[in-house]
């Protein structure tokens, strides 16, 4: 189900949502670099809740600290910018923000930043189904949170590699990454809704949906005490697709209506296509043939908006962008070490040089000494 990265892709760069009310009191006074860190983090703590007011908290500071020459607020804002895009469902254009912040956390050697750019690149991957370039990257961001010690990252890896794993079907690997998760979450003190959805996710698969539902009601419950919106659009919408599986469309339909408000609401259109097939399909076993036939048009709709051939073109070209970002590394790598080579080459020649004019001049010494004995000899 396409929804389930939605909010690991946030816990990666979030940890846990701060409270608004102290950041905005906060905000009154901030001035420069204080002003677009509160910013980006206000954004962070209203996109759970109020999406489309967060995107404008992040692009006022984008503004700002484009203005001030703040990198590290502006790689900020801009792997915010993808995050925000990626909900809606414009993958292009995430991956497109993703790449600047990227390229300005290296040019900062700054290690959280590159590891949660990554985390978010691999979760595109994901979508796209290329698992090798997703694996690659999500590997790297688990490596680098387990490094930093980041508990709550070291969470959403976690899940993000289980979620990998259960879309190349090896399913007890998944269950393993997941349980680690909860474990860890529990053991924290503020257990994360994403494992349970994410174990309720594989028992789907499996076609075990009693299971799955359980698991996503235990979820949602966590998700309505904190107010995460997001987090239960993703549940609500994989108990109305569960409930719709398992032919049980009047337990289905309630779920399903109130995911695509939601979805509305909060402009998180990335899971849409597969939420209106299932409604469509609910509405067929209901036997309402002309709204399912409706749906279904807008199913067409939304799928070629976003996984379509122009979003695909968009997203090779990005791809291809990141790929040329790789080589520029590797050969700056090689450049630095050939440089370091012909160093080394031009310290062995200088050596060589002086040996060689050590020895001559030892063996000058030596014949001159013996010169001298000579004509001692002569004189004697």
């Amino acid at each position: 189900m396409h929804f389930k990265y939605l909010l690991l892709t946030l816990i990666a760069l979030q940890g846990f949502a701060q409270q608004t009310d102290s950041l905005e009191a906060v905000l009154d006074t901030a001035r420069n670099a204080v002003r677009v860190k509160t910013l980006n983090e206000l954004f962070r703590a209203y996109l759970p809740s109020d999406p489309v007011k967060a995107i404008g908290y992040t692009r006022e500071a984008l503004n700002l600290a484009t203005e001030i020459g703040d990198k590290r607020g502006m790689a900020a804002a801009y792997n915010n910018l993808g995050v925000a895009y990626r909900n809606q469902g414009a993958l292009d254009k995430a991956l497109q923000y993703y790449i600047k912040a990227l390229r300005l956390f290296e040019e900062l050697n700054n290690k959280e930043g590159i590891a949660g750019t990554k985390s978010n690149i691999a979760s595109l991957y994901s979508l796209k189904k290329d698992f090798g370039q997703a694996m690659k990257y999500f590997n790297e961001a688990h490596a680098t949170f387990t490094e930093l010690n980041d508990k709550a990252k070291i969470i959403a890896s976690l899940n993000n590699l289980g979620n990998l794993n259960s879309d190349m079907q090896l399913f007890e690997k998944a269950m393993k990454y997941y349980t680690e998760a909860w474990q860890l979450s529990v053991q924290s003190g503020k257990p994360f809704a994403d494992p349970l959805t994410n174990i309720g996710n594989v028992y789907f698969r499996q076609g075990n949906y009693q299971r799955a539902i359980e698991n996503y009601l235990k979820a949602l419950e966590l998700e309505r005490q904190s107010n995460n919106r997001l987090g239960m659009l993703t549940i609500i919408s994989n108990i109305g697709i569960a409930y719709t599986r398992a032919g049980q469309p009047r337990a289905a339909q309630p779920y399903l209506d109130e995911a695509l408000k939601l979805s509305r609401e909060l402009q998180a259109y990335t899971g849409l296509p597969e939420l209106l097939k299932s409604n469509a399909l609910n509405l067929y076993k209901s036997g309402k043939l002309k709204e399912a036939f409706e749906i279904m048009m807008k199913y067409d709709s939304a799928r070629e908006r976003i996984y379509g051939e122009e979003s695909s073109r968009s997203i090779a070209r990005m791809e291809l962008a990141l790929a040329l970002n790789e080589k520029e590394k590797e050969y700056e790598l090689l450049k630095q070490q050939a440089q370091i080579n012909a160093l080394q080459l031009r310290n062995t020649r200088l050596f060589i040089v002086l040996l060689i004019l050590g020895v001559l001049v030892v063996i000058a010494f030596v014949n001159f000494y013996f010169m001298n004995k000579r004509k001692e000899l002569v004189k004697s």
